[in-house]
C-alpha cells in the first residue's frame, strides 16, 4: 500500500529532488527490508537423563562471544543478527559439541541443546530447530540405542555379545570368538554390520565359524536400523543394520585434546584388553588415533574347559581430517589382526579343533561439502580399499581353506533439508568392486561381483502424523572365474541380478506421550557367492557345503505393527510383525554324510518362507532412584509350502531387571530368560529353557580435566549350565560359566 501511494506522488510531481532521494531510501528500505535482529532463549540439557546442565560455556564463532548457562540450564541472547551462527558448546564432564544454524524472523525463537556425557559419544548435539530429531528417531533412540552406561555394563568380548541382551536380537556362534547377531531369526547379510555407516568386509555373514571385525570396546555406541532408513544401507528391509559408531573420521573442529584410555577383564576365560583412543587438533586439522590389544585363555563352562577357544586381537587405526569453509575432507587407515580357535569334539568337527588367522586392512577417504542453502544440507562422499585375508588350520599346522578379498566400495549422499511437504531426506548412489579368492581344500571358484545401487530416503510431518519412505534399486552381477557347465552341483555360471526394495512407515501421535505406527516394505536379497558356487568341505564350519547355481534372488512382504508410550516416569515399546519371504535361501542340514571327509552335508535351497512374532520393552522409575525394566521377544519360523520349521530360529527369550541410580552410582540385577525351543528342523537339535542372574555396579568420578568410569559385572552369579540354541557347539559344552568383568575407563579433554 504504501509503495502504490509513493508511485501516485511521483506521477503528480510533488516532491523536489531532495524529496525524492529521500523517498527513494524508504522505497528501499521497504523492499528489501531492514536487517532483523531478534531475541534467542534457549536450554542446554544432559541427552541421558534431560536433567538441565548448569555453568555450560556457550561460545557464539562468529563474534568470538561467551556465555555461560544458569543454574536451571537456560541462555538469553540478546539482539542476535540475521543469518548462519555457530555455537561451540562445553562443560567439564560433557563432551564439547557444534551446532550451526540459520537465524530469521522465521526461525524457531527457543532452543533445546542436548549436550552428551563423557561417558556416552553422539554424532551431534541435538537442536530443535532446523533438522532436529523426528519421531522415528526418538523411539529408535530409545528402542534401539546402546550407548553409555548401558554400552559399558553390557560390553562382552565380541561386538555379538555386547548386544546379545537387546530386544529382537540373538547370537549365532561357533565359540566365544566367532559370534555374530541374529535378528529377529534372521542372520547371514540379512543383518548388516556397518562401521560409522560403512559396509564392513569380512566373511562372519558367510559361516558360523567366521568372527566380525570389529572390536566392541572403542566404540561411542552401538545403533539397531530398521525400517526405511535401512534402504540406505542394504536392500533387505526385514533384517536390520547393526551400526557402530567411532567417528574414526572426525567431523568436527575441535580446539583441544580429548579421548579415553581403558582397561577390560574378565575372570571366565583369563581375559584382559587394553584401549586408547586419542583426537589432537592442529590448526585446521584434527588427528585422531586409536590402539587396543585383546587376549584371551580357553573359556570355563559349568562342566568344563571349551577347549581351543582362545583369541588374540590387535587392532590399530589412524586418521585425520582438514576443515574449511565448505565443511571437511579426511581419510582413515585400520588394520584388525585376529587368532582364534574353533572348538572340536562333535559329529563332523576336528578332535582338537580349528585355528584360524584372519586380519583387515582398510583405507578410508570422505568428505563433507556443506551448502549454505535452505534446501541442501550437505554432500557426504566416502571411498574405502579393502584387504581381507583369512586363513583355517588343521591341529597339524595344515593350512585346510585360505580366502581373501579386496573389496572397493563408496557412497555418495545428497541430503536436504525442508522441501514442500518433505522435512528432510537423502538420495544417494554406491557401489561395491569385489574380488573373491578361495585357495586350500575349497572348491568354491575364486568369483567377481559388482554391486551398483540407487536410493532414495524422506521424511514427510502433518500435523499428528509423521512419514517415512525410502526405495532403493541394485544392480548386482557375479562372475565365478570359469563357466562349468557340468559341474556336480549344476551349471556354474555368471549370473545377473536387478532388484528393488521399498519401505514405508507411519507413526500418529495420539497424545504427546502415546504413538502408534505401522510399517510395509518390499525386501529383496541376491544369494551371496557360497550360496551359488559352494561344492565341498569347509574346514572350520565341519561341513560339506552345496550350493546352487541356480537360485534365484530372495524377496518379500514385512508388516509391522507398534505402539510407544513414553511417560516422564514410565516407557512402553510393543512390536508385532510378520515376514513372507519367496525363495527364502538356508542352508539345511540333509541328513546325510560325504564319507570322504566325514563331514554332514549342508545344502542351499530356496523356500517359501514365513516369520512372524512379537516383541516389547519397557522402564518404570517406580519410587525415587529405583526403576525396573523388562523386554521378551519371540519369533516363529516355518516353511510354508510343507509346514516344516525353519532352522536356527531363537526360542522366546527375555529380561527383566531391577536398577538402583544416585547421581554418579549405579547397581543393577538382571535375570536372562529364555524358553525351551523344541520347534525344530528336521536335523536340529533342541534345547532346554534357562533362567540366568547378573548383577552389575557402576559408578563415576569427575575431575578437573578427567571423568573416571568404573564398571564391576558378575555374569551367571549361579553357574548355571545353558546352552545358546544358535550355537553350533551346544551338543558338546554349553555357555559359560560364572564371570567376573571388570572396566575402568578415563575420558580426558585438556
Amino acid at each position: 500500500m504504501l509503495i502504490k501511494k509513493i508511485i501516485i506522488l511521483f506521477r503528480e510531481n510533488r516532491f523536489g529532488i531532495g524529496g525524492a532521494i529521500f523517498l527513494f531510501f524508504l522505497l528501499s528500505l521497504s523492499v528489501y527490508g531492514k536487517p532483523f535482529n531478534g531475541d534467542l532463549k534457549g536450554i542446554v540439557v544432559d541427552s541421558e537423563n534431560n536433567e538441565p546442565v548448569a555453568n555450560a560455556v556457550i561460545k557464539i564463532v562468529e563474534e568470538d562471544k561467551y556465555l555461560t548457562t544458569k543454574e536451571d540450564g537456560t541462555f538469553f541472547i540478546e539482539n542476535i543478527t540475521e543469518g548462519k551462527h555457530t555455537f561451540e558448546i562445553s562443560h567439564l564432564a560433557y563432551k564439547e559439541n557444534i551446532i550451526s544454524f540459520v537465524y530469521n524472523e522465521t526461525s524457531e525463537k527457543n532452543l533445546i541443546v542436548y549436550l552428551t556425557p563423557k561417558s556416552i559419544v553422539l554424532d551431534q548435539v541435538v537442536v530443535s530447530t532446523g533438522r532436529g530429531k523426528s519421531v522415528f528417531d526418538d523411539l529408535q533412540e530409545l528402542s534401539n540405542v546402546l550407548k553409555g552406561r548401558e554400552l559399558e555394563k553390557d560390553m562382552g568380548q565380541t561386538l555379538a555379545s555386547t548386544l546379545k541382551n537387546e530386544t529382537g536380537l540373538a547370537i549365532r556362534s561357533m565359540g566365544p570368538a566367532p559370534a555374530r547377531p541374529v535378528i529377529r531369526g534372521l542372520g547371514s547379510d540379512r543383518v548388516l554390520i556397518s562401521e560409522d555407516g560403512n559396509k564392513t568386509t569380512d566373511l562372519s555373514a558367510t559361516s558360523p565359524d567366521h568372527a566380525v571385525t570389529i572390536e566392541p570396546f572403542s566404540l561411542d555406541r552401538i545403533e539397531v536400523l530398521r525400517g526405511p532408513k535401512v534402504l540406505l544401507k542394504t536392500s533387505t528391509t526385514i533384517g536390520g543394520v547393526v551400526n557402530v559408531i567411532r567417528n574414526e573420521i572426525p567431523e568436527e573442529l575441535h580446539d583441544h585434546i580429548s579421548g579415553s584410555a581403558g582397561v577390560y577383564g574378565e575372570s571366565v576365560n583369563n581375559g584382559w584388553l587394553g584401549s586408547l583412543v586419542a583426537t589432537v587438533p592442529y590448526n585446521n586439522f584434527v588427528l585422531r588415533g586409536e590402539v587396543s590389544r585383546k587376549k584371551s585363555d580357553n573359556l570355563d563352562t559349568p562342566i568344563g574347559e571349551m577347549k581351543n577357544s582362545s583369541s588374540e586381537n590387535t587392532n590399530f587405526s589412524y586418521g585425520g581430517s582438514y576443515f574449511t569453509g565448505f565443511g571437511f575432507i579426511g581419510a582413515s587407515f585400520r588394520e584388525f589382526d585376529l587368532d582364534y580357535g574353533v572348538p572340536g569334539g562333535f559329529i563332523g568337527a576336528h578332535p582338537k579343533g580349528v585355528d584360524i588367522s584372519m586380519f583387515r586392512r582398510q583405507w578410508n577417504v570422505r568428505t563433507k561439502i556443506n551448502f549454505n542453502s535452505d534446501f541442501l544440507d550437505n554432500l557426504d562422499v566416502h571411498f574405502s580399499n579393502v584387504l581381507y585375508r583369512h586363513k583355517e588350520f588343521e591341529s597339524n599346522g595344515l593350512i585346510g581353506s585360505e580366502f581373501r578379498i579386496i573389496n572397493n566400495l563408496g557412497h555418495a549422499d545428497l541430503n536436504h533439508n525442508k522441501f514442500s511437504i518433505f522435512q528432510h531426506g537423502t538420495i544417494g548412489a554406491s557401489f561395491e568392486l569385489r574380488d573373491f579368492t578361495i585357495g586350500g581344500y575349497v572348491f568354491t571358484p575364486p568369483t567377481k561381483s559388482v554391486n551398483i545401487s540407487s536410493y532414495i530416503y524422506e521424511t514427510i510431518s502433518a500435523d499428528k502424523f509423521n512419514f517415512e519412505l525410502s526405495g532403493r534399486y541394485n544392480f548386482d552381477k557375479v562372475t565365478p572365474s570359469k563357466d562349468e557347465p557340468d559341474a556336480s552341483i549344476g551349471h556354474i555360471r555368471e549370473r545377473t541380478f536387478n532388484t528393488y526394495s521399498l519401505s514405508f512407515s507411519t507413526i500418529y501421535e495420539i497424545s504427546k506421550i502415546v504413538y502408534i505406527g505401522f510399517n510395509i516394505s518390499k525386501s529383496s536379497r541376491v544369494p551371496t557367492i557360497e550360496e551359488l558356487f559352494s561344492e565341498g568341505p569347509h574346514l572350520a564350519a565341519y561341513s560339506f557345503e552345496i550350493g546352487n547355481p541356480n537360485l534365484q534372488d530372495e524377496k518379500g512382504i514385512g508388516t509391522e505393527f507398534f505402539v510407544y508410550h513414553k511417560f516422564d516416569n514410565f516407557y512402553f515399546n510393543l512390536n508385532v510383525f510378520r515376514n513372507q519371504l519367496n525363495s527364502y535361501i538356508i542352508s539345511r542340514n540333509t541328513g546325510e554324510i560325504n564319507y570322504a571327509t566325514f563331514l554332514p552335508i549342508y545344502k542351499s535351497t530356496g523356500v517359501k518362507a514365513l516369520f512372524y512374532g512379537i516383541e516389547g520393552q519397557l522402564d518404570w522409575s517406580i519410587r525415587n532412584n529405583f526403576s525396573v525394566s523388562a523386554s521378551a521377544s519371540y519369533t516363529r519360523g516355518k516353511i510354508q509350502n510343507t509346514g516344516a520349521n525353519l532352522p536356527q530360529i531363537p526360542p522366546l527369550k527375555g529380561m527383566v531387571g531391577l536398577k538402583y541410580i544416585n547421581n554418579d552410582l549405579s547397581v543393577s540385577l538382571d535375570c536372562e530368560m529364555a524358553d525351551a525351543q523344541n520347534k525344530v528342523d528336521t536335523f536340529e537339535e533342541p534345547t532346554a529353557g534357562y533362567a540366568v542372574l547378573n548383577s552389575n555396579i557402576q559408578f563415576s568420578i569427575s575431575g578437573d580435566k578427567l571423568v573416571h568410569n568404573f564398571s564391576l559385572s558378575i555374569d551367571n552369579i549361579l553357574n548355571k549350565e545353558y546352552r545358546n540354541h544358535l550355537s553350533r557347539i551346544k551338543s558338546i559344552l554349553p555357555e559359560a560359566g560364572r564371570n567376573i568383568r571388570f572396566i575402568y575407563k578415563l575420558f580426558f579433554d585438556f
